[in-house]
């Protein structure tokens, strides 16, 4: 059983318990069928202090999905910066956020699966991934090459249907889904769409 709080313990102690608790929690659990009772149960912490760091059990998947997203994005740099190689930058980015999704598959399929029915975490998931079609639109817009190729197409909608592509893909990956529960058909498949459709 989990020690309870401590007057000397750090508030960050206490914070990343109550995180790991739901992080734990989600591996077995959906995140619809979780109390917050049972995230302080599984954390060890008090009532109190959970609700001082957190408004809701929302709020602290909230946190943990910016957390993967702000890795998904350092992820991706090779080729939003465009220091190197394109294609070789995107199969890169590819299987690193395949690593990504799979480290983080709990949290993940806890948003992708919760996101449509609750408002907090559509407006989190929705606001998240929008940031990823911006940096994969600007991007595209930077290099001539490519804004010439697409002439007529629309530049936002494709990055957003490559960037939503993406994360079903990496969803279906993180629920052992064939065939995409290999590693390396996954990444080959989304290499291959992004690099047909941008640099063919």
């Amino acid at each position: 059983m989990p020690r309870r709080d401590e007057p000397n313990q750090h508030p960050t102690e206490l914070r990343e318990r109550i995180l790991g608790a739901l992080r734990d929690l989600l591996v077995e659990r959906t995140f619809d069928t979780l109390s917050v009772a049972e995230i302080i149960a599984a954390a060890g912490v008090s009532r109190a202090s959970f609700y001082f760091y957190f408004p809701g059990k929302q709020a602290a998947l909230a946190e943990l999905v910016r957390r993967a997203v702000t890795s998904g994005h350092e992820a991706a740099q090779p080729w939003v910066s465009g220091a190197v190689d394109a294609r070789e930058a995107l199969r890169l980015g590819v299987d690193a956020g395949a690593g990504l999704w799979l480290a983080n598959a709990p949290v993940l399929r806890a948003i992708v699966e919760s996101w449509a029915s609750d408002p907090q975490l559509r407006e989190l998931w929705l606001a998240q991934m929008a940031t990823f079609t911006e940096a994969a639109l600007a991007r595209i817009e930077a290099d001539p090459e490519v804004t010439a190729r697409l002439a007529g197409v629309d530049a936002p909608a494709l990055a957003a249907s490559l960037t939503w592509t993406g994360e079903r893909l990496y969803y279906l990956a993180a629920c052992a889904v064939p065939p995409f529960d290999d590693r390396a058909v996954l990444v080959d498949t989304l290499t291959h769409i992004w690099v047909s459709t941008l640099y063919p």
